[in-house]
């Protein structure tokens, strides 16, 4: 996936190649190769080493799109940039296209650790529809429009896949 930290135009290839297991990761950014070490973690904080240097970032807010992140002591947005990314960015920006889509879809894979609402609940554009926990972070999944909760396709301890739809909105 490709990042975006704000203020630079260069973008940033980073994914993530291997999990050992143990909190090592192996991750390749821009064609090198890193190793990581997470050594603490909670919802929206956690400490890690990345090739024998100590880092702690703490997540100030996350979306589909952007992440804002304070990172040893700078506070900085990162914006997650793909083609589908750019896509729905500018469908978002044409009135009336996928903003009101009655679906609410999965933006990660994970595992559905809350459901926030029930079905035939009135929810408000923004409310949380369910917090979904992926590599030890937990990411709400919220609503894309004012309505009511329609049905909810997810359960509290199941697994999603990337777009999956997880509730639909009428």
């Amino acid at each position: 996936m490709q990042f975006q930290i704000e203020g630079q135009s260069k973008l940033i290839n980073a994914e993530l190649i291997y999990n050992k297991g143990e909190g090592d990761l192996l991750f390749e950014i821009d064609g090198k190769k890193y190793n990581l070490k997470i050594l603490k973690s909670k919802s929206d904080e956690f400490e890690f080493m990345l090739e024998n240097t100590f880092h702690h970032v703490k997540i100030l807010s996350a979306t589909e799109t952007k992440y804002k992140l304070f990172i040893d002591g700078v506070a900085i947005e990162i914006k997650k940039q793909s083609k589908i990314t750019e896509i729905i960015e500018k469908s978002l920006s044409v009135k009336g296209t996928i903003s009101r889509v009655n679906t609410i879809t999965s933006q990660i894979p994970g595992r559905v650790v809350k459901v926030s609402v029930s079905k035939d609940d009135t929810i408000k554009e923004g409310d949380p529809i369910l917090v979904l926990e992926s590599m030890k972070m937990q990411i709400a999944i919220k609503s894309n429009k004012d309505g009511i909760v329609k049905e909810i396709k997810v359960k509290e301890g199941s697994t999603v896949s990337r777009n999956e739809v997880v509730a639909i909105i009428d």
